[in-house]
């Protein structure tokens, strides 16, 4: 006689509870308070100090390409651009043609970077040692792997909230 095989459906622990959608966006807006919390001093939020380290990093360069660097939409970028350019850390110039433009950081937006630069070091050591330095380099590597499982939608930039 010959044993049937009979597959047990996993223990309830094992399946995924609750929404892991929700379960992220927890998640981020703990780490983004943590972070904005951190960059008061420096009068940037976080997303300010992003964007002037991108421009500084990649810059001089056109608006699309910057949005797609960080994964913005260009409505959104120009929204987190705004601030920037008010207070004279960033500026538009014309680009290679009469359509285009290009943001480029000033002078004034490299020291407020550097000044702002010391606020988001200390945001992540405090994280690093809240959390643990292993916990971080695994949530890192977890986090990228599932961005390169996860393909954007609809192949366009995504959103930042």
């Amino acid at each position: 006689m010959q044993a049937t095989k009979v597959t047990l459906a996993p223990p309830v622990a094992a399946i995924p509870q609750g929404c892991t959608n929700l379960k992220l966006r927890q998640l981020m807006r703990r780490v983004a308070q943590h972070y904005e919390m951190a960059m008061v001093p420096s009068g940037l939020k976080a997303t300010q100090y992003s964007l002037l380290s991108h421009v500084l990093k990649l810059g001089p360069l056109r608006l699309g390409d910057l949005a797609q660097a960080m994964w913005m939409q260009p409505s959104t970028l120009t929204r987190n651009l705004r601030p920037l350019l008010d207070a004279g850390w960033v500026v538009m110039e014309q680009g290679s043609d009469a359509r285009s433009r290009v943001v480029r950081i000033t002078a004034e937006g490299r020291a407020k970077r550097e000044e702002a630069q010391r606020c988001w070091k200390t945001a992540q050591l405090s994280l690093n040692q809240l959390l643990g330095v292993e916990r971080v380099l695994a949530l890192h590597a977890l986090v990228d792997e599932s961005l390169d499982l996860l393909a954007p939608v609809s192949g366009k930039a995504e959103d930042d909230e």
